[in-house]
């Protein structure tokens, strides 16, 4: 089996990029006095989402991309993937420290949730696609028979 050494060499950037969202939402709980939630501060709930955003999406994406490479996906493919989820998971942020309705927000925002949607789709289609599709539907029938023989068996012992 092939270790993704690639998407593991992202997944180290990704985790400094995840320690300063962390790092920022421990910052902004203590200058503003909020242990919990956000206490009203509209930075502090930036900041929240955009740390529970980057929760919410990079695990399974990556997890996907790290399956893909263990599977024999191009090297390039590899790193076209990881420096997408990468460059989502810096666009996102930004966008959600920007003035609402800046331009800013809207590239910054609507560009990482283009990028992450993308990804997610992108890998999901790309795994379903090298499944063994026509040994699960050969299998599934054979199971399928062999449950109808077993039933006609029993019928029939049940009506001698």
């Amino acid at each position: 089996m092939h270790v993704p050494t690639i998407t593991a060499n992202y997944l180290a950037i990704l985790a400094l990029i995840y320690a300063a969202l962390a790092l920022q939402v421990i910052r902004l709980r203590r200058s503003s006095g909020a242990a919990f939630n956000h206490g009203g501060n509209d930075g502090l709930r930036s900041a929240i989402r955009a740390h529970g955003n980057f929760m919410e999406y990079v695990p399974i994406i990556a997890l996907m991309i790290a399956l893909l490479e263990m599977s024999g996906a191009s090297p390039l493919r590899i790193h076209m993937l990881m420096g997408a989820l990468v460059l989502s998971r810096l666009l996102h942020p930004l966008g959600m420290y920007a003035r609402p309705g800046s331009l800013r927000f809207m590239i910054c925002r609507a560009g990482g949730i283009f990028l992450t949607i993308g990804l997610l789709i992108s890998c999901a289609l790309t795994i379903l696609s090298r499944l063994p599709w026509a040994a699960f539907a050969d299998e599934l029938t054979d199971q399928a028979i062999a449950t109808i023989q077993f039933l006609e068996v029993i019928h029939v012992i049940l009506t001698l």
